[in-house]
């Protein structure tokens, strides 16, 4: 039998998704599970390793084998990615020791740990050798954080790994983690040398974290009982994976200097590949997914996830005629915003409800709605959401410009893609062109193709360019970004004089 497919599956916040290809970027098979993000209590974010990472992987890879007919023999190789960087303890047998795994940079739970960590190390010194700045998106604090809080988990674990390492683990029963998101787990990785550093110390041993590789090296084949569990083939070569949004990027032909993967999902992040590191505290320099290959991250911290918790908290009204007629909540709100004029009529958002990541790196910023008026609608609020997070986006444009390092070319991805009135919004503001791809299927699979490439499938990384098709352009309106330009100015602003009281309020409340 002739094996001719390649198998990817992503891990997300709110949904894991899975496919199968052939070696021509051709979908035979899709699938997508949902499943709960935990909020424990302010400012974690959780997500349960065993029935959302383990758990979903196992029933979409079953899934996927039955829908297509395909034979698990027929399967060339495996690649997963997750949402990232995140931390779980596991014990000697890969099993976890604490219910929840802490989420990525929206869990903002390790703030007193940053604050421990740049007074003992010196936060010139983390920069230097790590190339980027403690935040909330940094593993190390939080590892602090679990030594301080949960010192019989940290006591316990075997291994500190992340998802996709969880999820290789179990499939290979080999702990490795790729090079991008290693650099993430700040300040333990050496930016230098690409190794676990001496800034270990004091915090966990060297040993007890994963191996680091590249996302492509393969990291070891489906074992037995692995096979058993999922369906797969044993002996179905596994690599090393990567974090989602690296691998959605991947998706849609993100792999040359200049090129930049605008994710709209959960969160806001951003890729621009870059021919050398550079580095500014303000973003994230990062090796990217193939050997020799750099890149400058972001990320905001809410996007989609805040777009959903408008419609779930201001409109129940749409969301039932949703359950009972079928029209979809989401296109009711884009339709009631798409009555308001560019600006929203003096309405300012500050899309801060999970503290900020990039660029103010700031776990303690707070959500606002400024300049509400009895005048405003539902509608206006609405758009102002989105034209909030498109300032957010425009001011990562303002610092990758003040490092030369703005993208060439951008290429718009992810669910948020669907919502045509914010792709013009953030077109508008950034007064950027966006490519968007017909078919993001997203992370997933670009999973499938580094499958591919690990197993020697492709001559080049850049053969993927043969799976993206029908690419459309949205163009910016040139009368509305100048007023933009004006609305900006007040974003900015907007935190810069509350940001004392946004940090009083975040000690209130805790």
């Amino acid at each position: 039998m002739d094996k001719q497919y390649l198998l990817g599956v992503d891990i997300g916040t709110y949904e894991s998704k899975g496919v199968i290809t052939t070696l021509d970027g051709r979908v035979v098979s899709s699938r997508v599970s949902p499943h709960d993000l935990s909020i424990p209590r302010q400012g974690w974010a959780e997500h349960d390793p065993e029935a959302v990472w383990w758990g979903d992987f196992v029933s979409i890879v079953k899934n996927l084998l039955a829908d297509s007919g395909i034979a698990p023999e027929e399967i060339i190789a495996v690649g997963a990615s997750a949402i990232g960087p995140d931390l779980l303890p596991v014990d000697s047998q890969c099993k976890p020791l604490r219910s929840g795994g802490i989420l990525y940079g929206i869990d903002t739970r390790a703030t007193a740990e940053i604050d421990e960590l740049e007074e003992r190390i010196g936060r010139d010194v983390i920069f230097q050798k790590c190339g980027n700045a403690l935040s909330a998106q940094a593993v190390g604090p939080k590892i602090l954080w679990l030594k301080k809080n949960e010192p019989d988990v940290y006591r316990k674990a075997s291994k500190f790994v992340t998802a996709t390492t969880f999820i290789v683990a179990r499939l290979t029963g080999r702990y490795v983690i790729d090079h991008l998101t290693a650099s993430t787990w700040i300040p333990l990785y050496d930016f230098a040398t690409q190794t676990w550093g001496d800034m270990c110390e004091g915090i966990v041993e060297p040993q007890r974290l994963p191996e680091i590789a590249w996302a492509t090296d393969v990291a070891g084949a489906v074992t037995r009982d692995a096979a058993q569990q999922t369906g797969l083939a044993e002996g179905t070569p596994v690599v090393v994976g990567t974090v989602d949004a690296a691998a959605e990027a991947v998706s849609v032909g993100v792999v040359r200097p200049g090129q930049m993967m605008l994710m709209y999902g959960s969160t806001v992040f951003m890729y621009v590949v870059q021919a050398e590191p550079k580095t500014d505290e303000r973003l994230w320099a990062l090796p990217y997914v193939f050997p020799g290959t750099s890149a400058l991250a972001a990320g905001m911290s809410t996007s989609g996830s805040l777009t959903r918790w408008f419609r779930d908290q201001l409109a129940p009204d749409l969301t039932a005629a949703e359950e009972s007629s079928g029209v979809n909540a989401y296109e009711a709100l884009m339709k009631e915003a798409e009555k308001v004029p560019a600006g929203s009529e003096g309405l300012v958002v500050l899309p801060y409800f999970s503290g900020e990541r990039t660029p103010i790196n700031d776990p303690k910023a707070r959500g606002t709605f400024f300049g509400l008026t009895l005048a405003h609608s539902r509608g206006h609020m609405y758009k102002a959401v989105l034209e909030g997070i498109a300032y957010g986006i425009k001011h990562h444009f303002d610092v990758m410009g003040s490092m030369d390092a703005e993208p060439d070319e951008v290429v718009a991805v992810g669910g948020g893609t669907k919502n045509r009135l914010w792709l013009q919004i953030v077109s508008d503001v950034c007064n950027l062109s966006q490519k968007v791809p017909a078919v993001t299927l997203g992370a997933s699979y670009g999973d499938a193709f580094l499958a591919g490439v690990g197993a020697s499938a492709f001559s080049s990384y850049t053969d993927i360019d043969r799976w993206v098709r029908d690419v459309r352009t949205i163009e910016p309106n040139p009368a509305n970004t100048e007023l933009y330009g004006k609305y900006e100015d007040v974003y900015l602003e907007l935190y810069r004089r509350n940001k004392d009281l946004m940090h009083e309020l975040w000690g209130l409340a805790q």
